[in-house]
């Protein structure tokens, strides 16, 4: 992933970590002081001491949400409007 091609959306604190039945739910606060969620969802089970262990691993974690620039997302776009349908 080239970074230049990134710009941040949002840098959140994780200040909780709900188990959920596939994962984990994560919630924080942005420098904007907005909350934010984000659902962690794995596509096999996890074990007891694997849930715990991921737990406290993403309590002391802090995310970074980016996208794609908008002179990259248009470049996208228009590389699939041209791209013949079948």
């Amino acid at each position: 992933m080239e970074r230049a091609e990134y710009e941040p959306l949002a840098e959140i604190e994780v200040d909780e970590v709900s188990p959920s039945r596939l994962g984990f739910t994560l919630s924080g606060q942005g420098p904007d002081h907005a909350e934010y969620q984000l659902d962690l969802r794995f596509e096999m089970p996890l074990d007891p001491r694997t849930r715990t262990v991921l737990g406290e691993l993403l309590s002391h974690s802090d995310l970074i949400i980016f996208r794609r620039t908008a002179r990259r997302l248009t470049t996208l776009r228009d590389r699939r409007s041209h791209t013949p349908q079948r």
